[in-house]
């Protein structure tokens, strides 16, 4: 099975706001980028976004590093809050209702098909990929303005 790196990362101007993603794939030293926008959006929907386009460009089933800067997705799934969230209908811990259901109902297939281990990065340090990500989810939110 290949092993692909992804770093991914979202941004938003206000939230909600214009936001923009981008997600890095490295396989062999070969680097795809995939990035996108949203004109009325949220970062934490972008930073998910992020994730699910990265895994979507996937051809194959892969061995994937996962790196991203949002405590939002890696706390989902590293601490299993999917999971409860799937066990208790989509109910947050606060009886409120999960946000952003769609897209982590889109998520969930992806994570099913590959082998994704979830990373957390600093945000705004010293990743290259994870700035890179950041500077480039920024031009996409500035470009769709």
């Amino acid at each position: 099975m290949k092993s692909v790196d992804i770093y991914t990362d979202g941004a938003c101007s206000g939230n909600p706001g214009a936001g923009g993603y981008c997600a890095i794939l490295i396989y062999k030293g070969t680097e795809k980028i995939i990035s996108g926008a949203e004109e009325n959006t949220t970062n934490n929907r972008m930073e998910l976004l992020a994730v699910i386009e990265g895994l979507k460009a996937l051809k194959e089933k892969c061995n994937v590093n996962l790196y991203s800067d949002s405590q939002y997705v890696i706390s989902a799934i590293n601490e299993k809050w999917l999971d409860k969230w799937i066990a208790t209908n989509w109910r947050a811990t606060s009886k409120n209702g999960v946000k952003n259901v769609d897209l982590w109902q889109n998520l969930i297939p992806l994570i099913e098909k590959h082998k994704v281990q979830f990373i957390k990065v600093k945000g705004h340090a010293d990743n290259e990929y994870n700035n890179r990500c950041d500077k480039i989810a920024v031009e996409m939110y500035k470009k769709s303005n």
